[in-house]
């Protein structure tokens, strides 16, 4: 007679802290912000339930649609620099602190790891001085090289602010990709490595053949954590350039215009049902995105298993 399990109390008893902590700091504040976006203020400032009304009204009158389609473009220009500089940027210096070719690597982790853990408002005020048309350095140091010619209001034209504060976003946070990219590599056996240079693969082939296939999965983790938090990015743009985004908007992402619409700026006034419309959109994009990233990684593990 097979003798029943014992329920695993102690697996509760140490999940039970960090499930408590987190459904009451991120799960029931979500879930009410949503539960919040489905109604509208009244005159006599109370709360009417409207549904979806809130939804609509964001996404088609003309008073609100052109900011949010505005802001999920940025957003998503936003996004696309960090995917295609930052992440392949950080899979180069990874592969070179991996490689045995380089020197003083842990003084190169370190150095390039350092901007990630700094202040976003210290890199905000001083990238700001760095790139301003008046005092900033960076004339001089185009200078050095004969294009001089080429220094611009970079955060004062709206064609370049908001790709000159994506690079600057991928210049602080290079580290995080890196770091990741650098375990995985590492974690790779050395007999693999080995035996294909044996066999006569260059470092191009074993790189391209060998180790970037076996750390897909850590390239789909890079790139889901690079989706949410872009996608909640506020800080450096709201260093720089303020809740208004400027110029006319041109950097206006989702984070400063739920900030705008939740607490008010200059003429506008606080719309707290509004404001939570806007993290409900946030939420849906990010949630869509990871169930996308989720559904291709299964897919290709069906794909494999077969």
């Amino acid at each position: 007679m097979n003798k029943r399990k014992p329920f695993p109390w102690h697996v509760v008893v140490f999940l039970a802290p960090a499930t408590i902590v987190y459904t009451a700091f991120m799960i029931f504040p979500l879930l009410d912000s949503l539960r919040f976006s489905t109604f509208a203020p009244g005159p006599d400032r109370t709360f009417t339930f409207v549904g979806l009304a809130n939804y609509q009204r964001l996404t088609s009158d003309p008073n609100w649609a052109p900011f949010l389609w505005n802001a999920i473009k940025n957003n998503f220009l936003f996004f696309a620099v960090h995917m295609l500089v930052q992440n392949p940027l950080g899979l180069l210096l990874a592969a070179l602190l991996s490689s045995q070719i380089t020197r003083f690597k842990a003084l190169f982790r370190t150095v390039l790891f350092l901007p990630t853990v700094l202040s976003v408002v210290l890199i905000g005020f001083i990238w700001r001085l760095i790139l301003s048309p008046i005092w900033g350095i960076s004339g001089d140091f185009l200078g050095l090289f004969g294009l001089e010619h080429l220094n611009r209001p970079w955060l004062g034209l709206e064609s370049t602010a908001l790709v000159t504060l994506s690079l600057v976003s991928v210049w602080q946070w290079v580290g995080i990709p890196m770091l990741l990219f650098l375990a995985a590599l590492v974690g790779i056996p050395d007999e693999l490595i080995e035996a294909a240079r044996v066999d006569g693969a260059n470092a191009w082939r074993v790189f391209w053949g060998i180790r970037f296939p076996l750390i897909l999965p850590t390239v789909g983790i890079v790139g889901v954590l690079t989706f949410v938090g872009n996608f909640n990015a506020f800080d450096l743009i709201y260093t720089t350039q303020r809740a208004t985004a400027g110029p006319n908007y041109a950097t206006d992402i989702l984070g400063t215009f739920f900030f705008r619409t939740f607490f008010g700026m200059q003429l506008q006034a606080a719309n707290p049902t509004m404001g939570a419309t806007i993290a409900g959109i946030m939420f849906l994009i990010i949630l869509a995105g990871v169930l996308l990233y989720l559904f291709a990684y299964q897919m290709r593990l069906q794909r494999i298993e077969l």
